[in-house]
């Protein structure tokens, strides 16, 4: 059986990285979060006091970005890979609002984007992979056999955001989730270097009256009939 290349994007929590390890788990696919890349980067910037709500200091972070060494390292009991920022588990860490509230400031920096890239094309140069972020579709793997974009109403992204915070125990507002929802589509659609853009022959999937296995299967399918149109 061909193995392909699957390329998830869309805005921030419309389920990409939840039907992406779904998806990897089924296929026998290494699974790759693009976007906890990113917001490592960002949880470096934060604890080295280069970013501030009011300061980024971009020269400063370019400069240090060979000291950042990204990894990730498989964890049997969850079934999928977690990030490793300079060989620390920051899984937990980089989930925070804190870290979201300033994640697409520094993924819009190039020279940030040129390294993460680079490492996420050679994590899927041989195929059976499943990597979900921004610009995956358009920039990381323009020639992927199936690329999705998934995309669904700021309200209901920000719905979704919210009960998952507060599962975890943090202390938010509904209306601070929804704000940071629509400051990241703002940025992340509008940067210079590798905007949020659909790619042309990415099918799209608004999920925003869909259940989480209903969007499963519907794509699960999608990739089956992709992986069997080149048998």
């Amino acid at each position: 059986m061909p193995k392909i290349t699957i390329a998830i994007d869309g805005f921030s929590s419309t389920g990409k990285s939840t039907v992406a390890k779904q998806l990897a788990s089924n296929l026998g696919y290494v699974y790759v979060d693009s976007g906890a890349m990113y917001r490592a980067v960002t949880l470096y910037a934060l604890n080295k006091g280069l970013i501030e709500e009011d300061d980024f200091n971009k020269e400063a972070l370019i400069y240090q970005l060979e000291q950042i060494h990204l990894s990730f390292v498989f964890n049997e009991e969850l079934g999928y890979a977690e990030i490793q920022l300079n060989r620390q588990n920051v899984e937990k860490e980089i989930r925070t609002l804190r870290v979201s509230s300033f994640v697409s400031q520094v993924a819009a920096v190039p020279e940030v984007r040129k390294k993460l890239v680079a490492i996420q094309k050679k994590l899927g140069e041989h195929k059976g992979v499943v990597m979900d972020g921004r610009d995956i579709g358009t920039v990381v793997f323009p020639n992927a056999e199936l690329k999705l974009f998934m995309t669904a109403s700021a309200e209901k992204r920000a719905e979704r955001r919210y009960k998952e915070l507060k599962e975890r125990g943090d202390d938010i507002t509904f209306e601070a989730v929804l704000k940071n929802v629509t400051e990241r589509d703002h940025i992340d659609t509008t940067r210079k270097d590798s905007p949020l853009i659909k790619a042309k022959d990415a099918i799209e999937i608004d999920n925003s009256n869909l259940s989480l296995e209903e969007q499963y299967q519907k794509i699960l399918q999608l990739a089956k009939m992709t992986i069997e149109g080149l048998e």
